[in-house]
């Protein structure tokens, strides 16, 4: 498995892969051709950034029959997608905010996958060969407007509303992984991608089928049960086995 990051120097913005808490610096493109370089970084001296820049989010809803449950919505026959805008996207260690016509702030953990080259109408048996890695993301939602609205561009899109990190791990079997959440460390969320109504190769095939997928663009593959709000000032860490940590606080605008 390598993990491969996204970081900010006082110099330039660069990929990277982590070792540890060491940085090698690359030179390329990761979804393509790429080399390692001779530069290193401390983990510590650099900003990590989302680890990757997709061109759209792909979010799947309801894709646990607990999390269902818990929302009183019915389990789904096909996967319900929704997307969710670039400008949504931050970093781990960066701001969720809190917005001011926003009442009930939400965390939903969840595993992301990171597609590596272009997807069009692939089968679900060659659907994996089209993704790149994994990593770990957070659908924040607006629980209260999304009650509101009849569809969920506006509770899920929000600025800093898709925290992604800290790596995109490759290598990785997705079937069978733990999915947590942790609200200023208490285990919020614990479920097991195993759990997952649609599995990851499903996903893929399916919404190539309805949209091209690019290098980069994600798909985040929905939540387990134990949603719940946060406040101003509350840690959401999601935590996903083999990937790692994703962090973010909660703050006023």
């Amino acid at each position: 498995m390598k993990h491969f990051v996204r970081f900010q120097t006082e110099e330039k913005v660069s990929y990277g892969l982590l070792q540890g808490e060491e940085i090698v610096a690359l030179e390329g493109d990761i979804f393509g051709s790429y080399q390692e370089t001779n530069q290193k970084f401390k983990l510590r001296e650099v900003k990590l950034l989302a680890p990757c820049q997709p061109s759209k989010a792909v979010c799947v809803g309801l894709n646990y029959r607990k999390h269902a449950a818990e929302l009183t919505m019915k389990v789904p026959e096909e996967p319900i997608l929704f997307l969710k805008p670039s400008s949504s996207i931050i970093a781990t260690n960066d701001n969720i905010v809190y917005w001011p016509s926003v009442h009930q702030l939400d965390y939903e953990a969840e595993l992301v996958a990171v597609i590596g080259r272009k997807a069009h109408n692939v089968s679900e048996k060659d659907a994996l060969g089209y993704v790149f890695g994994f990593t770990a993301g957070n659908d924040v939602t607006a629980r209260d407007l999304q009650k509101k609205d009849g569809q969920w561009t506006i509770c899920k899109g929000f600025d800093t509303f898709l925290p992604l990190g800290p790596a995109i791990v490759t290598g990785l079997d997705p079937s069978d992984l733990k999915v947590q959440s942790f609200l200023n460390g208490e285990l919020k969320q614990d479920g097991r991608t195993s759990s997952l109504i649609f599995n990851v190769p499903y996903l893929v095939s399916f919404i190539s089928k309805v949209m091209t997928l690019f290098p980069g663009d994600i798909i985040m593959t929905g939540t387990p049960a134990g949603v719940g709000p946060m406040q101003v000032g509350d840690t959401i860490e999601v935590r996903i086995e083999q990937i790692g940590s994703l962090i973010n606080k909660v703050i006023a605008p």
